[in-house]
Protein backbone atom coordinates (compact mmCIF):
# COMPACT_ATOMS: atom_id res chain seq x y z
CA UNK A 1 0.00 0.00 0.00
CA UNK A 2 2.25 3.32 -1.43
CA UNK A 3 0.09 6.34 0.15
CA UNK A 4 1.99 9.73 -0.81
CA UNK A 5 1.86 12.94 1.60
CA UNK A 6 -0.62 14.50 -0.69
CA UNK A 7 -3.03 11.21 -0.15
CA UNK A 8 -2.35 11.46 3.49
CA UNK A 9 -2.93 15.39 4.24
CA UNK A 10 -6.04 14.69 1.51
CA UNK A 11 -7.71 12.62 3.93
CA UNK A 12 -6.63 14.55 6.72
CA UNK A 13 -8.54 17.03 5.26
CA UNK A 14 -11.81 15.26 5.33
CA UNK A 15 -11.09 13.65 8.70
CA UNK A 16 -10.89 16.86 10.83
CA UNK A 17 -14.29 18.23 9.29
CA UNK A 18 -15.68 15.88 11.96
CA UNK A 19 -12.85 14.88 13.79
CA UNK A 20 -10.83 17.64 15.76
CA UNK A 21 -7.01 16.94 16.01
CA UNK A 22 -6.25 14.97 19.78
CA UNK A 23 -3.03 16.09 21.60
CA UNK A 24 0.33 14.92 22.20
CA UNK A 25 2.25 15.33 25.17
CA UNK A 26 5.31 14.43 27.13
CA UNK A 27 4.36 13.45 30.16
CA UNK A 28 7.29 13.88 32.91
CA UNK A 29 6.18 10.97 35.19
CA UNK A 30 6.16 8.41 32.14
CA UNK A 31 9.78 9.56 31.50
CA UNK A 32 10.21 9.00 34.73
CA UNK A 33 8.99 5.64 34.87
CA UNK A 34 10.35 4.26 31.40
CA UNK A 35 13.70 6.01 31.37
CA UNK A 36 13.00 8.14 28.10
CA UNK A 37 11.43 10.73 26.86
CA UNK A 38 7.30 9.57 25.99
CA UNK A 39 5.45 11.49 23.93
CA UNK A 40 1.73 10.22 24.17
CA UNK A 41 -0.33 9.93 21.13
CA UNK A 42 -4.32 10.77 23.16
CA UNK A 43 -6.33 8.97 20.61
CA UNK A 44 -8.45 8.53 23.93
CA UNK A 45 -9.69 12.16 23.48
CA UNK A 46 -11.91 11.55 19.94
CA UNK A 47 -15.64 12.06 19.78
CA UNK A 48 -15.70 8.10 20.64
CA UNK A 49 -12.63 7.69 22.56
CA UNK A 50 -10.74 5.91 20.38
CA UNK A 51 -8.39 6.37 16.77
CA UNK A 52 -11.23 4.81 14.51
CA UNK A 53 -13.33 7.27 14.26
CA UNK A 54 -10.87 8.87 11.83
CA UNK A 55 -11.36 5.52 9.36
CA UNK A 56 -14.89 5.61 9.56
CA UNK A 57 -15.57 9.13 8.54
CA UNK A 58 -13.30 8.94 5.48
CA UNK A 59 -14.80 5.38 4.21
CA UNK A 60 -17.78 6.53 4.53
CA UNK A 61 -17.83 9.51 3.14
CA UNK A 62 -15.47 7.90 -0.27
CA UNK A 63 -18.56 5.18 -0.34
CA UNK A 64 -21.61 7.53 -0.74
CA UNK A 65 -19.09 9.11 -3.15
CA UNK A 66 -19.19 5.79 -4.99
CA UNK A 67 -22.11 4.58 -4.50
CA UNK A 68 -24.75 7.09 -3.69
CA UNK A 69 -27.76 4.65 -3.40
CA UNK A 70 -26.09 2.43 -1.07
CA UNK A 71 -28.88 0.95 1.23
CA UNK A 72 -26.98 0.59 4.25
CA UNK A 73 -23.62 -0.71 5.68
CA UNK A 74 -22.95 -3.57 8.57
CA UNK A 75 -19.32 -4.82 10.40
CA UNK A 76 -18.23 -6.58 12.86
CA UNK A 77 -16.44 -5.23 15.85
CA UNK A 78 -15.37 -5.47 19.32
CA UNK A 79 -16.86 -2.26 19.82
CA UNK A 80 -14.38 0.95 18.22
CA UNK A 81 -14.19 -0.16 14.74
CA UNK A 82 -18.26 -0.33 15.29
CA UNK A 83 -18.04 3.12 16.40
CA UNK A 84 -16.42 4.36 13.72
CA UNK A 85 -18.42 3.41 11.18
CA UNK A 86 -22.07 4.07 13.11
CA UNK A 87 -20.66 7.67 13.60
CA UNK A 88 -19.50 7.78 9.39
CA UNK A 89 -22.88 6.39 8.24
CA UNK A 90 -24.60 8.80 10.70
CA UNK A 91 -22.96 11.54 9.30
CA UNK A 92 -23.73 10.48 5.41
CA UNK A 93 -27.56 9.64 6.21
CA UNK A 94 -26.75 5.88 6.44
CA UNK A 95 -27.87 3.10 8.41
CA UNK A 96 -25.52 0.81 10.05
CA UNK A 97 -25.79 -3.13 11.14
CA UNK A 98 -23.15 -3.66 14.04
CA UNK A 99 -22.69 -7.55 14.61
CA UNK A 100 -20.57 -8.47 17.82
CA UNK A 101 -19.35 -11.21 19.68
CA UNK A 102 -21.27 -12.31 22.85
CA UNK A 103 -19.85 -11.17 26.02
CA UNK A 104 -18.98 -7.94 24.25
CA UNK A 105 -17.78 -5.14 26.13
CA UNK A 106 -21.14 -4.06 27.36
CA UNK A 107 -20.61 -0.24 27.20
CA UNK A 108 -19.37 -0.47 23.90
CA UNK A 109 -22.66 -1.95 23.08
CA UNK A 110 -24.63 0.66 24.65
CA UNK A 111 -22.41 3.33 23.26
CA UNK A 112 -23.29 2.13 19.18
CA UNK A 113 -27.07 1.66 20.02
CA UNK A 114 -26.74 5.35 21.41
CA UNK A 115 -25.05 6.31 18.24
CA UNK A 116 -27.56 5.00 15.94
CA UNK A 117 -26.96 1.73 15.25
CA UNK A 118 -28.74 -1.91 15.16
CA UNK A 119 -26.84 -4.15 16.64
CA UNK A 120 -26.67 -7.69 16.50
CA UNK A 121 -24.87 -10.30 18.63
CA UNK A 122 -23.65 -13.51 17.19
CA UNK A 123 -20.61 -15.91 18.27
CA UNK A 124 -17.97 -16.36 20.53
CA UNK A 125 -15.50 -14.13 19.02
CA UNK A 126 -14.62 -11.42 16.69
CA UNK A 127 -13.97 -14.02 13.71
CA UNK A 128 -17.23 -15.67 14.24
CA UNK A 129 -19.17 -12.64 14.63
CA UNK A 130 -17.19 -11.33 11.25
CA UNK A 131 -18.89 -14.50 9.21
CA UNK A 132 -22.36 -13.77 10.42
CA UNK A 133 -21.92 -9.95 9.24
CA UNK A 134 -20.89 -11.24 5.75
CA UNK A 135 -24.30 -13.66 6.30
CA UNK A 136 -26.18 -10.78 6.88
CA UNK A 137 -24.48 -8.93 4.19
CA UNK A 138 -25.79 -10.80 1.41
CA UNK A 139 -28.92 -11.71 2.81
CA UNK A 140 -29.69 -7.97 3.59
CA UNK A 141 -28.09 -6.29 0.58
CA UNK A 142 -25.82 -4.23 2.93
CA UNK A 143 -22.43 -3.13 2.08
CA UNK A 144 -20.14 -5.12 3.94
CA UNK A 145 -17.76 -2.64 5.78
CA UNK A 146 -14.22 -4.38 6.17
CA UNK A 147 -12.45 -3.98 9.28
CA UNK A 148 -9.59 -2.91 7.27
CA UNK A 149 -9.25 -1.07 3.81
CA UNK A 150 -7.15 1.50 2.26
CA UNK A 151 -9.72 4.01 2.84
CA UNK A 152 -9.18 3.29 6.67
CA UNK A 153 -5.54 3.39 6.67
CA UNK A 154 -5.43 6.64 5.40
CA UNK A 155 -7.90 8.07 7.51
CA UNK A 156 -6.50 6.80 10.32
CA UNK A 157 -3.01 8.21 9.20
CA UNK A 158 -4.28 11.50 10.04
CA UNK A 159 -3.54 11.12 13.86
CA UNK A 160 0.06 10.14 13.12
CA UNK A 161 0.85 12.74 10.70
CA UNK A 162 -0.60 15.40 13.98
CA UNK A 163 2.02 13.29 16.15
CA UNK A 164 5.33 13.35 13.33
CA UNK A 165 4.41 16.89 13.11
CA UNK A 166 4.10 18.24 16.55
CA UNK A 167 6.49 16.12 18.98
CA UNK A 168 9.96 16.18 19.17
CA UNK A 169 11.43 14.01 16.21
CA UNK A 170 11.09 10.26 17.61
CA UNK A 171 13.50 7.38 17.80
CA UNK A 172 10.50 5.06 17.78
CA UNK A 173 6.87 5.06 18.18
CA UNK A 174 4.95 1.65 19.96
CA UNK A 175 1.54 0.76 18.21
CA UNK A 176 -1.36 -1.60 19.29
CA UNK A 177 -2.38 -4.16 16.64
CA UNK A 178 -5.83 -5.43 16.56
CA UNK A 179 -6.15 -5.98 12.96
CA UNK A 180 -3.71 -3.61 11.56
CA UNK A 181 -5.13 0.05 10.29
CA UNK A 182 -3.72 2.07 13.46
CA UNK A 183 -0.12 0.68 12.85
CA UNK A 184 -0.67 0.79 9.14
CA UNK A 185 -1.58 3.98 9.05
CA UNK A 186 1.92 4.92 11.21
CA UNK A 187 3.91 3.46 9.46
CA UNK A 188 2.35 4.98 6.16
CA UNK A 189 2.88 8.48 7.50
CA UNK A 190 6.32 7.74 8.91
CA UNK A 191 7.41 6.51 5.30
CA UNK A 192 5.61 9.49 3.28
CA UNK A 193 7.43 12.23 5.72
CA UNK A 194 10.48 10.04 4.59
CA UNK A 195 11.31 10.00 8.56
CA UNK A 196 13.62 7.27 10.59
CA UNK A 197 11.56 6.19 13.56
CA UNK A 198 11.19 2.80 14.39
CA UNK A 199 7.68 1.53 14.08
CA UNK A 200 6.88 -1.73 16.88
CA UNK A 201 3.51 -3.07 17.11
CA UNK A 202 2.49 -4.65 20.37
CA UNK A 203 -0.16 -7.52 20.83
CA UNK A 204 -1.30 -9.25 23.90
CA UNK A 205 0.81 -12.48 24.49
CA UNK A 206 -3.14 -14.12 24.72
CA UNK A 207 -3.65 -12.98 21.37
CA UNK A 208 -0.56 -13.19 19.21
CA UNK A 209 -1.19 -13.67 15.85
CA UNK A 210 0.18 -10.73 14.12
CA UNK A 211 3.99 -11.53 16.19
CA UNK A 212 3.33 -14.97 14.98
CA UNK A 213 2.60 -13.81 11.42
CA UNK A 214 6.10 -11.15 11.98
CA UNK A 215 8.29 -14.09 12.73
CA UNK A 216 7.08 -16.82 10.14
CA UNK A 217 7.05 -14.39 7.40
CA UNK A 218 3.39 -15.19 6.33
CA UNK A 219 0.02 -14.61 7.80
CA UNK A 220 -0.78 -16.83 10.95
CA UNK A 221 -4.05 -17.50 12.60
CA UNK A 222 -4.36 -18.80 16.37
CA UNK A 223 -6.91 -21.29 17.69
CA UNK A 224 -7.71 -19.20 20.58
CA UNK A 225 -7.38 -15.64 21.84
CA UNK A 226 -7.11 -14.93 25.91
CA UNK A 227 -6.88 -11.51 26.89
CA UNK A 228 -8.92 -9.08 28.60
CA UNK A 229 -7.68 -6.41 25.85
CA UNK A 230 -10.89 -6.15 23.47
CA UNK A 231 -9.23 -3.90 21.03
CA UNK A 232 -6.14 -6.20 20.92
CA UNK A 233 -8.15 -9.79 20.56
CA UNK A 234 -7.91 -10.92 16.98
CA UNK A 235 -7.31 -14.67 16.05
CA UNK A 236 -7.15 -14.20 12.22
CA UNK A 237 -4.68 -11.19 10.78
CA UNK A 238 -5.72 -9.44 7.70
CA UNK A 239 -2.76 -10.85 4.72
CA UNK A 240 -2.52 -7.19 3.42
CA UNK A 241 -2.00 -5.44 6.87
CA UNK A 242 0.95 -8.72 7.94
CA UNK A 243 2.70 -7.50 4.21
CA UNK A 244 2.87 -4.29 5.19
CA UNK A 245 3.62 -4.68 8.63
CA UNK A 246 6.56 -7.09 8.15
CA UNK A 247 8.05 -5.14 5.29
CA UNK A 248 7.89 -1.56 7.84
CA UNK A 249 8.28 -2.64 11.20
CA UNK A 250 11.25 -2.99 13.26
CA UNK A 251 9.61 -5.90 15.39
CA UNK A 252 6.05 -7.21 16.85
CA UNK A 253 6.04 -7.93 20.55
CA UNK A 254 3.32 -8.94 22.88
CA UNK A 255 2.81 -8.35 26.68
CA UNK A 256 0.86 -9.71 28.81
CA UNK A 257 -2.30 -8.91 30.22
CA UNK A 258 -0.68 -8.41 33.82
CA UNK A 259 1.36 -6.16 32.22
CA UNK A 260 -1.10 -3.90 30.45
CA UNK A 261 -3.03 -3.59 33.66
CA UNK A 262 -0.15 -2.26 35.57
CA UNK A 263 0.33 0.23 32.26
CA UNK A 264 -3.20 0.97 32.44
CA UNK A 265 -2.73 2.52 36.81
CA UNK A 266 0.38 4.28 35.38
CA UNK A 267 -1.25 6.40 32.77
CA UNK A 268 -3.82 6.82 35.17
CA UNK A 269 -1.57 8.33 38.04
CA UNK A 270 1.17 9.78 35.68
CA UNK A 271 -1.24 11.36 33.14
CA UNK A 272 -4.79 11.26 34.81
CA UNK A 273 -6.21 9.58 31.90
CA UNK A 274 -8.24 6.61 31.22
CA UNK A 275 -6.73 4.05 28.76
CA UNK A 276 -8.90 0.93 27.55
CA UNK A 277 -6.34 -1.97 27.90
CA UNK A 278 -5.14 -2.13 23.93
CA UNK A 279 -4.41 2.12 24.58
CA UNK A 280 -2.17 0.60 27.52
CA UNK A 281 -0.11 -2.05 25.72
CA UNK A 282 2.05 0.13 23.89
CA UNK A 283 3.34 1.84 26.70
CA UNK A 284 3.38 -1.78 28.67
CA UNK A 285 5.73 -2.66 25.52
CA UNK A 286 7.96 0.15 26.55
CA UNK A 287 8.40 -0.45 29.71
CA UNK A 288 9.48 -4.06 28.95
CA UNK A 289 12.49 -2.81 26.59
CA UNK A 290 13.31 0.13 28.93
CA UNK A 291 16.78 -1.46 29.01
CA UNK A 292 16.79 -0.75 24.92
CA UNK A 293 14.98 2.57 24.72
CA UNK A 294 17.05 4.30 27.37
CA UNK A 295 17.56 7.77 26.87
CA UNK A 296 15.57 7.80 23.64
CA UNK A 297 12.52 9.75 22.66
CA UNK A 298 9.57 7.76 22.19
CA UNK A 299 5.97 7.54 21.24
CA UNK A 300 3.29 5.45 22.34
CA UNK A 301 -0.18 5.36 21.17
CA UNK A 302 -3.41 5.40 23.35
CA UNK A 303 -5.67 3.85 20.79
CA UNK A 304 -8.14 4.80 23.22
CA UNK A 305 -10.14 4.98 26.43
CA UNK A 306 -13.37 2.93 26.18
CA UNK A 307 -12.64 0.87 29.55
CA UNK A 308 -15.45 -1.45 30.76
CA UNK A 309 -16.49 -1.62 34.46
CA UNK A 310 -14.95 -4.95 34.98
CA UNK A 311 -11.73 -3.64 33.87
CA UNK A 312 -12.41 -0.52 36.00
CA UNK A 313 -12.77 -2.60 39.03
CA UNK A 314 -9.33 -4.47 38.16
CA UNK A 315 -7.72 -0.93 38.56
CA UNK A 316 -9.40 0.25 41.46
CA UNK A 317 -9.11 -2.86 43.44
CA UNK A 318 -5.67 -3.39 42.79
CA UNK A 319 -5.92 -6.76 40.78
CA UNK A 320 -3.18 -7.84 38.05
CA UNK A 321 -2.85 -10.47 35.81
CA UNK A 322 -6.16 -11.29 35.51
CA UNK A 323 -7.62 -12.26 32.01
CA UNK A 324 -10.65 -12.70 29.76
CA UNK A 325 -11.35 -15.25 27.33
CA UNK A 326 -12.27 -13.80 24.43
Amino acid sequence: MDLTLDDLRAAAEVVHRHVPPTAQYAWPLLASAAGCTVWVKHENHTPIGAFKVRGGVLYMKELVAREPNCPGVIAATRGNHGQSITVGARAQGLNAVIVVPEGNNPEKNDAMRAQGAELVVHGADFQAALEHAQDLAADRGLHMVPSFDAALVRGVASYALELFETADPLDAVYVPIGLGSGICGVIAARNALGLTTEVIGVQAEGAPSYALSYEAGHPISTNSIDTFADGLATRVPVAEAVDMINANAARVVTVTDAKILDAQRLLLRATHNLAEPAGAAPLAALLAERDRMAGKTVGVIVSGGNADAANLKMLVDGVSGVGRSA
